[in-house]
């Protein structure tokens, strides 16, 4: 998160857990356009992003009690309630257009001028590391985290064991963390 280290944040989420509201105002300016971003890069669409923005910081609110200060890390632990919460609101957005007509499946499947604006460094040194994987675990890795699939229906397409799938995704997030560790 940007201008605040680790320590510093956990200290907002223990302070948070206790309904420290200058904690929660603090933490909500220094990390709300990093977990902007990351809405507006899996819903693509501004206003969603903006109203699951909210939400998220709501459930930062009542669940800062969750977060286990001496064991996580809490820039992870926000980046992930931020994805989780984009992926929930990603998979009703699909439920609710299960039903329409297939005008949908001809719109531009490009992102749009704001997705393109997030892409960032950090997005080309993802995709960079991406194609340094076997194509389809890197597939599998985007399809899973980026569009929130689940191991099983992954599993099911690429037709290995379920427990395969898990090891592909592990281990292909485990090369990701290395390609994308700082150079010492």
């Amino acid at each position: 998160m940007p201008n605040l280290p680790s320590e510093e944040l956990s200290h907002l989420l223990a302070r948070i857990a206790l309904r420290d509201r200058a904690a929660f105002r603090a933490l909500h300016d220094a990390c709300a356009p990093k977990l902007f971003g990351i809405c507006l890069r899996l819903l693509r669409d501004r206003r969603e992003a903006e109203d699951a923005l909210q939400e998220i910081f709501v459930k930062i609110w009542h669940g800062a009690d969750r977060f286990a200060t001496t064991v996580g890390n809490p820039s992870a632990w926000l980046n992930a309630v931020a994805r989780n919460h984009a992926i929930d609101r990603l998979r009703q957005r699909k439920a609710r257009y299960d039903g329409l007509d297939s005008a949908r499946e001809l719109a531009d499947p490009a992102p749009g001028p704001e997705a393109q604006a997030i892409t960032s460094d950090d997005g080309r040194r993802i995709d960079d590391c991406l194609g340094r994987l076997v194509p389809e675990r890197a597939e599998a890795i985007r399809l899973a985290y980026v569009e929130g699939e689940t191991y099983l229906d992954l599993s099911q397409r690429y037709d290995v064991p379920l427990n395969t799938m898990r090891t592909w995704l592990r281990r292909g997030l485990l090369q990701l963390r290395d390609c994308l560790a700082p150079v010492a």
